[in-house]
């Protein structure tokens, strides 16, 4: 059965939102670093930080630009490292079919490849509580 950690985490100002590991995917993102421990979003007062084992994506708050729900996804869509959208070039960093939040930014940002070769138009994180993100992005989910 699935296995879901649930927490948001507050430090001052700062939150700390874990993803959603599902203890089924959980074996096919370990050989890419990605661990509870290894991945998370962080949002403070100016900037959203995603971290997913080597892979970060960081950004201002004011280049968010709107946040949605979505899921489920398919398995096999979600398992392993992160993946990139041909429709779109939107990046997403998940670790359960489920449920997750996409987050659209007005300039496209990095985070798979270093530097400005790719820069992606949105991100979908599976974070344990996606509507709580959305609310300390200051947008509506």
């Amino acid at each position: 059965m699935a296995a879901t950690t649930s927490t948001v985490s507050q430090v001052g100002r700062d939150q700390r939102f874990a993803f959603a590991f599902d203890s089924r995917l959980a074996l096919a993102s370990l050989p890419f670093g990605v661990t509870a421990h290894t991945a998370a979003v962080e949002v403070d007062d100016l900037h959203l930080r995603i971290r997913f084992g080597p892979w970060r994506l960081i950004t201002t708050r004011g280049n968010v630009e709107a946040a949605t729900v979505s899921g489920p996804y398919a398995w096999w869509k979600v398992a392993g490292p992160p993946r990139l959208s041909l429709a779109d070039g939107g990046i997403t960093f998940a670790t359960s079919a489920r449920q997750g939040l996409c987050i659209r930014f007005r300039q496209p940002v990095p985070a798979l490849l270093p530097g400005r070769l790719l820069r992606h138009p949105a991100a979908t994180v599976t974070v344990a509580e996606p509507e709580a993100l959305a609310r300390a992005l200051g947008v509506s989910p």
